[in-house]
């Protein structure tokens, strides 16, 4: 990942994921999401079944703020972006994460909150979800 022609983040085997800040979010949904992401079984084990986390497999994980994904595409040609939280509580709940990521795994990076951020990916199987973490859950 990089900023400005900057490389500030790379990862190899491990899960990119690009987190959004949505209104009414808070801390207890981005400590429930650190754990999630840190005990969520998506890895194969030895017989190729999604059983290991990415601490088990010795993976990384990479944080990516990515506040497009609360876009509300369902009508016109632009996208309303009002369901995402405003930039500064979205940085206070982003860095919120990663401090409960990193405390519980340090292979735990990150991308620059508000940059214009250039992020590659290599997918290794048909692998991709979508985790959301409500207030209650």
């Amino acid at each position: 990942m990089a900023v400005a022609g900057e490389t500030i983040a790379r990862i190899d085997a491990g899960l990119l994921v690009f987190v959004c800040v949505e209104r009414g979010d808070s801390e207890p949904e981005a400590e429930r999401l650190a754990e999630r992401l840190l005990t969520y079984r998506v890895f194969g084990d030895e017989a190729g079944r999604l059983n290991r986390t990415v601490m088990e497999a010795g993976g990384e994980l990479l944080l990516v703020p990515q506040f497009t994904l609360a876009a509300d595409t369902r009508k016109g040609t632009r996208p309303s972006l009002g369901r995402a939280a405003p930039p500064d509580r979205g940085e206070v709940l982003f860095d919120h994460l990663l401090a409960q990521a990193r405390g519980r795994y340090p292979r735990a990076h990150a991308g620059r909150f508000g940059a214009h951020m250039q992020v590659s990916l290599v997918n290794d199987g048909p692998v991709t979800f979508w985790l959301e973490v409500r207030a209650g859950s």
